[in-house]
């Protein structure tokens, strides 16, 4: 991550050691790597004579703090069990955040229980209509920031144009461009394409008064093509389109090891190509970046897959590490100021001047003396 603020220490980051298929060993085991590979200073939330056997297991007890927490959200619950369980390991977590005990919150639970737990412990953002989760996708020369991905599935066309703020926010930050260009994601070049959330979208990001650079529609065939920093959607389409991608490189993946293996030719060649082959699947792997980012809430939030193993649970708590001490929340809050003054700020102080005006005509209309207000009676304990 090139964007982060190095000389920033930011505070712990709180893990939910009970989210995921996987939880609590893979989570731990990550959370160690971490720890002891990159110096990221962590919490563990969780059933804390559970975890601290883990942590003994692999010989750091007493050196990662834990934090006590016995309820935990399952892979198959939804938003409801933010209400159900008030004191789950996410819950705690957040609340660690609120206090200011913890810089961001790591968490491989059900996407849906994050999401709705979040934004009940933490609140969103002054100014922020919809929080937005924001994904990396692996394009060249650097990789592309996709958001939304699944936690605002029906949205209004401002929505969309707080996304590209937010979206353009994490890309300074996570991937050190100092103006990302954003693409609004539809289903032609042409700005009448799309439906009329996208069309009006369009309208007001081509303005020229909502701080972002704003490079127009691209299409789903540009996604992977690295031809803007920063794609903008709401999360249906958005998840619908990540998941198409993240299928297709697999499949691209078991075609190419099965080539690979088809002959000793294949495979000579292969051994010659190991370098490359290795890069690309590193490249390609999603548990090389950490997860999805909550955007637009009080608080650094970071989703990683549910099936996360040791290695992308690590790669999330570096994530959430590097967005703390870039100060992705400040850069957010920014961001949107800039947003509302330079468009919705106008747009609110030109309408309140316009009704200011009325009154004062109706005042000017009403030109006849005024009927004489009666005295207030006297107040009866007097």
């Amino acid at each position: 991550m090139t964007g982060q603020d190095t000389g920033a220490q930011p505070r712990p980051v709180a893990i939910d050691t009970m989210g995921g298929d996987h939880a609590p060993e893979e989570v731990v085991a990550g959370a160690v790597a971490a720890f002891r590979e990159h110096g990221v200073r962590l919490l563990l939330v969780g059933p804390a004579p559970r975890i601290r056997a883990e942590l003994d297991a692999h010989g750091v007890g007493g050196e990662i703090p834990v934090v006590h927490a016995e309820e935990a959200l399952a892979m198959d619950e939804g938003a409801l069990a933010s209400w159900r369980k008030p004191r789950s390991t996410v819950a705690v977590a957040c609340h660690l955040i609120k206090t200011g005990r913890a810089s961001a919150l790591v968490s491989a639970g059900t996407t849906a229980g994050v999401v709705a737990t979040s934004r009940l412990r933490l609140k969103a953002q002054q100014g922020v209509m919809r929080p937005a989760i924001a994904v990396t996708l692996p394009t060249r020369p650097r990789p592309t920031v996709l958001l939304d991905s699944g936690a605002t599935a029906d949205v209004k066309a401002e929505s969309l144009v707080q996304f590209a703020a937010l979206g353009t926010a994490y890309a300074q930050v996570a991937l050190g461009v100092e103006r990302p260009r954003v693409g609004l994601l539809s289903i032609g070049a042409e700005p009448a394409k799309g439906n009329k959330v996208v069309r009006r979208a369009h309208e007001l990001l081509a303005s020229g008064q909502q701080g972002v650079e704003f490079a127009g529609n691209v299409e789903g065939d540009d996604l992977l093509t690295g031809k803007v920093d920063v794609v903008v959607t709401d999360g249906f389409t958005g998840n619908v389109a990540l998941k198409t991608m993240e299928g297709a490189v697999r499949m691209a993946m078991a075609e190419l090891s099965a080539a690979i293996r088809s002959s000793a030719p294949a495979k000579a060649g292969a051994l010659l190509q190991r370098r490359r082959l290795r890069e690309l699947r590193e490249r390609l792997d999603s548990e090389t970046y950490g997860g999805g980012v909550l955007l637009g809430l009080n608080g650094t939030v970071v989703i990683a897959h549910g099936a996360s193993n040791a290695r992308a649970v690590a790669s999330a708590c570096v994530l959430a590490h590097d967005l703390a001490a870039g100060r992705i929340v400040e850069r957010i809050r920014d961001q949107i100021a800039a947003t509302r003054t330079s468009r919705f700020g106008r747009r609110h102080a030109a309408d309140k001047g316009d009704r200011d005006k009325a009154d004062r005509d109706r005042g000017d209309r009403d030109t006849g003396p005024q009927p004489q207000q009666p005295p207030a009676p006297p107040d009866a304990g007097q």
